[in-house]
């Protein structure tokens, strides 16, 4: 499985995320998206209004090169986050609804199996995601 348990049970309950995608002359775009994971493809698909016409829907089709990144801050006293990054490949998709979709292969993650720890002792988890 491409995500543990507390991943996809914190990918669940958020709404919102950050695409990052690379432009053609080769500048940072980075825009809040919804999002949904893709169990059967094992993929986040991220989808929108105008989807195609994007400029992210474009940088992606270009060059495949994508961050997405999952975070919020459920408390702030005590301060305390959660986070999720994605870098992968992504995929533009285009038909009757184009999505973005994003393939994992690292993922980084912080602050979801440790709740009560101060957020600069938190531990950063790592991995590959075998294609």
């Amino acid at each position: 499985m491409t995500f543990t348990a507390s991943e996809l049970e914190y990918l669940a309950g958020q709404p919102l995320g950050r695409l990052a995608t690379v432009q053609p002359d080769g500048t940072l775009q980075n825009n809040p998206v919804g999002f949904r994971w893709n169990a059967q493809t094992q993929t986040i698909d991220i989808s929108g209004f105008r989807m195609a016409a994007s400029r992210k829907f474009r940088n992606v089709a270009a060059n495949g090169r994508v961050a997405f990144v999952v975070d919020d801050v459920p408390s702030v006293d005590p301060w305390r986050v959660r986070c999720v990054e994605i870098r992968g490949h992504g995929e533009a998709i285009d038909g009757p609804e184009p999505i973005i979709r994003i393939h994992p292969r690292r993922i980084l993650t912080f602050g979801l199996d440790e709740p009560d720890r101060e957020a600069h002792s938190l531990t950063v988890n790592k991995r590959d995601v075998s294609v």
